[in-house]
């Protein structure tokens, strides 16, 4: 198990995580699960080539929905939502190694939904088979832009919607290539649910499982980055290699289950595993035969996506969105998350840190226009009273009355995972700092104690230096204002990484927030 943190690493990832379930305001002690509050493991690089263009992002509403209405049309009345609301809305992002079939299994889903016609999967399995790529058409439906489909890969996270009996879903589909790791941050950041996408084909599991591959990488930080529910899908049962041999499930699941466990996640509560074929959809829309799989009684994976259940948020807390994007469109559109708190049409919000009061003129989730967003929906908010030349990622949309905090400095607890080089963590250490959509240079000041793994308190000693495996609390500056919470208050915006030449060296949370900012 090389590379994976030990056992006191993990339990103080569980403790962070329970002390983030107490704080979210989890209402039922069922829903109170140790994976709630992830240590952020991964809020990675630059956020820049993160999401979907306005152009690409329209493009692919109107290859994937027709019944979608693109942005710009939307100036008639608001979209009646009583129906949709009804309906619990979630956010699932696909992760996994690359070529694992996290966009095949994406495109399928959406076809089997009915949100692709016939006619468009006969036109990507006619492109595809010119790129002699035969088995990629499917995925054609998540990756739209031609690098994507010249190389196979996912570049950007890829997004879509689809809907079942009782559930809104939205579809992050992120890149599984190492070169892509920061976008597949971003998408992990605004979900509610990880889809891990594992090919059981013989040799790609090892691959992406073995140190370096991006199944480990992906899981530790879904669950730094607040993914508290993971389905993990193994996919490609149809290959020949495999043919539904519950030998080779085992398998995987053996293997998997103990690093699931030091990650972080309750394997009990939080995690399920089902076997499946995204190429062909078997036991993707319903359970399949005995004929295929005599040995598997469990749901598919509708079911299972249907089943799961996520903590309450709260829509009356005080209004949160940090910013991952902006765009132009008769006004300025600001896209993310909302993570705390409603907004409605017509509303007065700032923009921090630059504290820019602006007026909500309209409000979209899933491409339709609606009257009011709240917590977990993905939205994009057209503005007016600032220019999106003002607005950069890691902004935060916020209440007037009780607007977040930007600071250059603040207290943190940290988790030291892995050293590069097995350098010394001391006053001066420079890193990249992520958390949730910012991305900033970050150099720790100074260490204020360490504490004891096992008694969770602090020790006497003066701490100088820590190393790998370390619990420490420092003081974290960046040279511009940033807009954060203390971990207590929002789990979602106080959780972190720290980075550096590509690896996630530590995690954390912000514990204490200087007096005076904001006043």
């Amino acid at each position: 198990m090389a590379g994976v943190p030990s056992l006191d690493i993990a339990e103080e990832i569980r403790s962070l995580q329970l002390d983030s379930a107490e704080v979210n305001g989890v209402i039922n002690p069922e829903d109170a699960k140790p994976e709630e509050v992830e240590v952020d493991k991964m809020e990675e690089d630059s956020n820049d080539n993160v999401t979907i263009s306005t152009q690409e992002m329209q493009a692919e509403t109107s290859k994937v929905k027709d019944k979608e209405v693109p942005v710009s049309e939307d100036v008639g009345a608001p979209v009646e939502m009583e129906e949709d609301n009804k309906k619990r809305h979630l956010n699932v992002v696909f992760i996994g190694h690359v070529d694992a079939g996290k966009s095949t299994t994406g495109g399928q889903i959406l076809f089997l939904s009915g949100q692709v016609d016939d006619r468009t999967i006969q036109k990507y399995e006619k492109e595809a088979k010119e790129k002699s790529r035969e088995s990629w058409y499917m995925a054609y439906i998540m990756d739209t832009n031609e690098e994507e489909r010249v190389k196979g890969k996912t570049v950007e996270v890829g997004r879509a919607y689809f809907e079942t009996e009782t559930s809104r879903f939205t579809i992050l589909d992120a890149p599984g290539h190492k070169s892509y790791v920061p976008n597949m941050i971003s998408g992990a950041s605004q979900a509610d649910i990880g889809v891990l996408v594992i090919s059981a084909r013989k040799g790609e599991f090892e691959t992406g499982y073995e140190r370096g591959g991006q199944t480990r990488e992906h899981v530790q930080l879904a669950k730094t980055l607040g993914v508290s529910k993971l389905l993990v899908v193994v996919n490609k049962m149809d290959d020949p290699t495999v043919n539904w041999s519950k030998e080779r499930y085992d398998e995987i699941e053996s293997k998997m289950v103990p690093f699931l466990k030091l990650s972080g996640y309750n394997v009990k509560k939080d995690v399920q595993f089902l076997p499946m074929s995204g190429l062909l959809g078997t036991n993707m829309k319903t359970r399949m035969g005995k004929a295929i799989c005599p040995w598997w009684n469990g749901p598919c994976l509708f079911e299972a996506l249907d089943a799961i259940e996520v903590p309450p948020r709260d829509p009356k807390g005080p209004f949160r969105m940090p910013i991952i994007d902006k765009f132009k469109d008769m006004g300025t559109v600001v896209m993310g998350k909302v993570e705390s708190g409603s907004v409605t049409e017509g509303d007065s919000l700032l923009v921090m840190p630059n504290k820019t009061m602006v007026k909500v003129l309209a409000v979209y989730c899933d491409e339709n226009k609606v009257r009011c967003a709240g917590p977990g929906e993905n939205a994009r908010v057209r503005l007016s009273g600032i220019d999106d030349e003002d607005i950069l990622s890691g902004f935060v949309l916020s209440s007037v009355a009780r607007p977040i905090t930007a600071v250059t400095e603040f207290d943190a607890q940290l988790q030291i995972l892995e050293l590069v080089d097995n350098a010394i963590f001391t006053a001066g250490y420079k890193a990249v700092l992520h958390i949730h959509a910012v991305v900033e240079e970050c150099e720790i000041v100074q260490l204020l104690q360490q504490i004891d793994p096992k008694t969770r308190k602090p020790m006497k000693k003066k701490v100088l230096f820590v190393k790998n495996g370390a619990i420490v609390v420092c003081r974290v500056q960046v040279n511009n204002l940033i807009c954060i919470e203390k971990f207590s208050d929002f789990a979602q915006l106080g959780r972190f990484t720290l980075r550096t030449e590509g690896k996630t060296v530590a995690v954390g949370k912000v514990m204490e927030l200087p007096l005076g900012y904001n006043s």
